[in-house]
């Protein structure tokens, strides 16, 4: 191909180009004749070839070698030249390449040129790619033009200044007093660039911030111009006054009122005016009183203007647009903590979009239904909900059962509400509950006495019509093994009676082991209700022997271990049998969310083995404290001989409590698969490992065995400005092994109201000496801030 074939031809060449390889030949042989002509001292078509290395560069190849013809062209005092030259810097530099400081001279060159367009493009190219060090050289010469008399340049400049402040916050100060002289202009291009440059400086300096706080009538009466203002085609976009100017300045009065009553005061007439006067059937309108209702929910506001701000919000639910739709739930979510009342009132609209098609919507609309349930509505919230779980997609289920199993413990009417609700969940999604759903239920129903007649012949029935429901299934084994005898004797009150005999009991359960559908920890409840029932039935304990005795050979080893125990129980310890299958106790619930007795459910899961996980029910009996245990070794005929510590587990390291077992009866105890009572873990010691700039960040351990822990780190944030962006990041020594969970979030509202964790599982097989280093990452007012620290000691590890 020619050197001298136009730009257009070569468009046209490679997109004629058939295959990826053709295409590559044509820019190769291209390239390969711009080199040649850039290596040519007298060089007539310089622009001309650098225009198609810019076309070239923008399709994905290399084209770096036409830098320095860039910075050549840029030096060109014909402005044909120089703008394709600028134009090629902005593309193919930037702040890390060395020719990039090549510019600075011709730029600063070009800033004191006659020509304003010449003068534009030195703009554009600093505000585009300019490093830190070009900043600090040409920010005087910035300054002078922002106080220029030409509209035109200052506003490039302004927005010039805008990257300038971005890169080097401490030039903040010196752009201040112009920006601040700008918003007096008329020209709407430069009110934006001089709005957009406080912008930027009143979120990098409180100092700054209150000084423009002087600012607020100015920029009302920018605002008042643009709302009242006539028909004026050069700003007039959809019938709005210049609406992209009045989005920057709400946005700026929103920074200027925020927790500050006398700021806020000033601008509540204008807000309302806002409010009140913009068009909201178009497109443009509603972005205008989208940032009118961020400013007034933002601003220390007038409540009237509040529930005004929150109609509006209400209003873009009922948009057909789903973009508008989704913003409103957005900002509806953020705000229903501090206005309950007044998104109260949109309640049934907020339902109304569970049935939207669009999946983001649906799920905004879900977050926000969930947190409009009080006690007050919770019967029909509950309904509609309820409702949308029957039909949601797989995606949200968890979500929505979560939600839904939180708002009935906090606002259930009555118990057999409460069970009525859990049980239409797990009928509905109970694959897609989470793990710590049937100890609940289960602790819910076992408070519950005056309703186990109730629950267990509901769960019966739900059973027999569906097996496919694993913690539908195990919530209804349990109670069929705690309660079969109310089942078997049919006269339930508050259910529609029915006739159930041992027969159909055992048949049920027997499904259960029997199906393919059935998990393993499904088939231990099953096995274990099955056990159960030996003492609360007559003329079928032989049936139950045999179904127990099947399973002594299963291939799954817990399942097995369990039947062998079992069957043990019906031969050696068959005199035991009545007692140790004696009625679970009443569950109680500690502060902190878990059941106990003496011994919590959670804590049983923690420490016993995975087969007394399923079967806790048989085993929590067992686990009582020393003196419960003595009265029922006496029960059975035990030794009466008081306990004391092992010599196998008595002795204990320093620091650490000593594990005490019984050492009469133990043979009862063997029997259960040598289960210890193992003492409460301490609560893991918290040391403060950063406290800087108001943000804090905590360190806590839990030792999971002799080479693995988990780090929880805690971060909170005492200042009085948003963190948002928060992330951390760890590394260890090579021989350590490092998992990262996800974090419970990315932001830290100020004055501390709410903490993001990050848990760090470590994994050091090789005992090598323990070290951890974290970095912090995060952004305040919009400023970044990174820190590292060094974590040399684990508190109560011995790490």
């Amino acid at each position: 191909m020619s050197p001298s074939v136009p730009l257009q031809e070569m468009i046209r060449a490679i997109r004629s180009a058939r295959t990826q390889c053709e295409e590559r030949g044509v820019i190769q042989r291209e390239c390969a004749a711009i080199r040649a002509q850039f290596r040519q001292s007298d060089n007539g078509g310089r622009s001309h070839n650098l225009a198609k290395l810019l076309y070239v560069h923008m399709l994905g190849y290399p084209a770096h070698f036409g830098q320095m013809e860039c910075v050549r062209m840029i030096a060109s005092p014909r402005y044909s030249e120089k703008r394709v030259g600028y134009l090629g810097a902005m593309m193919l530099l930037d702040e890390k390449q060395d020719a990039s400081l090549l510019i600075t001279n011709s730029i600063k060159n070009d800033l004191f040129h006659s020509n304003q367009y010449v003068q534009s493009l030195a703009l554009c190219t600093l505000a585009c790619m300019g490093s830190a060090e070009m900043c600090r050289d040409l920010a005087p010469e910035i300054d002078r033009l922002l106080r220029a008399s030409n509209s035109y340049i200052k506003k490039k400049a302004a927005l010039c200044a805008v990257h300038i402040v971005r890169k080097v916050q401490d030039l903040g100060e010196l752009f201040a007093p112009a920006a601040r002289s700008l918003l007096s202009e008329k020209n709407h291009g430069v009110l934006h660039g001089a709005v957009v440059l406080i912008t930027e400086l009143c979120e990098r300096s409180p100092e700054t911030l209150e000084r423009f706080r002087k600012a607020v009538p100015d920029l009302i009466h920018i605002m008042k111009s643009l709302v009242v203002s006539g028909y004026s085609p050069e700003h007039d976009v959809s019938g709005v006054s210049d609406p992209f100017l009045q989005v920057r300045v709400l946005r700026l009065l929103r920074i200027l009122g925020h927790n500050n009553e006398t700021a806020s005061d000033a601008m509540n007439d204008l807000l309302a005016q806002v409010a009140t006067n913009t068009d909201s059937t178009k497109t443009v309108g509603n972005a205008v009183l989208y940032e009118t209702v961020l400013t007034v929910l933002d601003i220390k506001s007038e409540s009237g203007l509040r529930v005004l701000a929150v109609n509006i919000l209400g209003r873009f639910l009922l948009n057909n647009d789903r973009n508008i739709r989704y913003i409103a739930m957005t900002s509806l979510q953020k705000i229903v903590a501090t206005d309950h009342n007044a998104v109260q009132r949109h309640r049934g609209t907020i339902v109304d979009c569970l049935k939207d098609q669009d999946a983001s919507v649906k799920r905004r609309a879900l977050d926000l239904s969930l947190a409009l349930v009080t006690a007050s509505n919770i019967r029909s919230m509950m309904k509609e909900l309820l409702v949308f779980l029957s039909s949601c997609p797989p995606d949200l289920r968890s979500q929505a059962t979560s939600g839904i199993f939180i708002a009935a413990e906090r606002y259930a009417p009555s118990q057999r509400w409460h069970i009525d609700t859990i049980l239409h969940v797990l009928t509905t999604a109970g694959g897609d509950v989470r793990d710590e759903t049937v100890p609940n239920l289960i602790q819910l129903i076992t408070n519950a006495s005056e309703l186990h007649c109730y629950t267990v012949h509901k769960l019966y029935r739900a059973l027999v019509t569906d097996i496919s429901q694993q913690s539908l299934v195990q919530v209804a084994c349990w109670c069929i093994g705690e309660y079969g005898d109310l089942l078997l004797r049919g006269d339930c009150q508050e259910t529609e009676p029915i006739q159930v005999s041992e027969d159909d009991v055992l048949d049920a359960l027997e499904t259960v082991l029997q199906s393919h559908m059935s998990s393993p920890a499904t088939r231990g409840f099953a096995l274990t209700a099955t056990m159960k029932l030996s003492t609360r039935i007559i003329d079928n304990v032989d049936r139950i022997r045999s179904i127990v005795s099947i399973y002594g050979s299963c291939i799954d080893v817990e399942l097995q271990q369990r039947a062998v125990e079992y069957n043990a129980l019906f031969k050696k310890y068959d005199h035991m049998r009545a007692a140790v299958l004696e009625r679970m106790p009443v569950i109680e619930k500690t502060p902190s969310g878990h059941t106990n007795g003496e011994l919590t459910a959670a804590f049983a899961k923690e420490n016993l083995p995975a087969r007394d996980q399923q079967g806790e029910q048989l085993l929590l009996p067992m686990l009582q404290p020393a003196s419960q245990v003595c009265d029922l070794l006496d029960l059975l005929g035990g030794s009466d001989e008081a306990l004391k510590p092992s010599s196998a587990a008595g002795h204990s390291a320093p620091g650490e409590s000593t594990n005490t077992t019984v050492t009469a009866g133990s043979d009862l105890l063997d029997l259960l698969g040598g289960v210890d009572p193992v003492p409460l873990n301490p609560a893991p010691a918290e040391v403060q490992v950063y406290d800087k700039d108001a943000v804090t960040l905590t360190l806590s351990c839990d030792k999971q065995s002799d080479s693995s822990l988990t780090v929880t780190l805690t971060a909170s944030n005492l200042g009085d400005s948003d963190v948002s962006g928060f992330t951390l990041q760890a590394a260890v020594p090579k021989s350590v092994q490092l998992h990262m969970r996800a974090p419970s979030g990315d932001s830290l509202p100020a004055r501390g109201a709410a903490k993001v964790t990050q848990m760090v599982v470590l994994s050091n097989p090789n005992k090598v000496n323990l070290k951890m280093r974290v970095r912090l990452s995060y952004s305040r007012l919009g400023a970044a801030f990174q820190d590292t620290i060094q974590v040399d000691s684990f508190p109560g590890l011995g790490y």
